[in-house]
C-alpha cells in the first residue's frame, strides 16, 4: 500500500486578524509575518502624506508592493503609485518619502530579508531593524492596546 504524503495547510489571516500599530505620526504597521531564521520579515504599511523615514541601508533584498497613495526616494527620481512593484538588492541605502500633496494614505507592503541599518547623517548606524526587533516591536505595541498574542506568523 502505498501512502499518500498530505500537503501542509495553508494559513490564512484576515484583514481584521492582526492589529495595526502606531508607528509614530498617525503611521501605522501590520505585521505578517517574522521568519527569524531567514530573516525575513513582512510588513504592510500605512504612512501619513509628508512622512520622511529615516535613511537606511538593507543587508538584504526587499520586494514593495504599493496598494495606494505614492511615495519615492529622495536619491531616485521614480515614484511608487498604487500598483507598483519595486525591487530592492541587499546594500541599497535610501530614504523614503511620501509627498505631503497626496490626498490619500499610502499603503505598501514590504517583503524584507536581513536588516534595515538606520543611518544618521554622517552615515554611522544609529539603530538596527530586523525581523526579531520589529517582532518584538509588534508584540510590545499590541500588548499596549490590550491585543494578546496576535495570530503573526512565527518561524524561529
Amino acid at each position: 500500500m502505498t501512502m499518500i504524503e498530505l500537503e501542509p495547510s495553508a494559513v490564512h489571516r484576515g484583514e481584521e486578524d492582526l492589529p495595526w500599530i502606531d508607528s509614530g505620526r498617525g503611521n501605522e504597521v501590520k505585521l505578517l509575518t517574522a521568519k527569524i531564521s531567514e530573516g525575513l520579515w513582512i510588513v504592510r504599511t500605512r504612512f501619513q502624506p509628508g512622512t520622511a523615514v529615516q535613511t537606511h541601508r538593507h543587508t538584504g533584498q526587499v520586494y514593495a508592493y504599493t496598494m495606494s497613495g505614492s511615495w519615492h526616494y529622495k536619491e531616485s527620481e521614480y515614484v511608487n503609485r498604487a500598483g507598483s512593484f519595486l525591487y530592492e538588492p541587499a546594500g541599497s541605502v535610501h530614504t523614503l518619502l511620501v509627498p505631503e500633496e497626496n490626498d490619500e494614505i499610502t499603503d505598501v507592503w514590504f517583503q524584507i530579508y536581513g536588516a534595515n541599518l538606520n543611518l544618521d547623517e554622517a552615515g554611522d548606524v544609529e539603530s538596527i531593524t530586523d525581523a526579531g526587533s520589529i517582532l518584538q516591536w509588534y508584540l510590545d505595541g499590541c500588548a499596549a492596546i490590550g491585543w494578546d498574542n496576535p495570530p503573526v506568523l512565527i518561524d524561529e
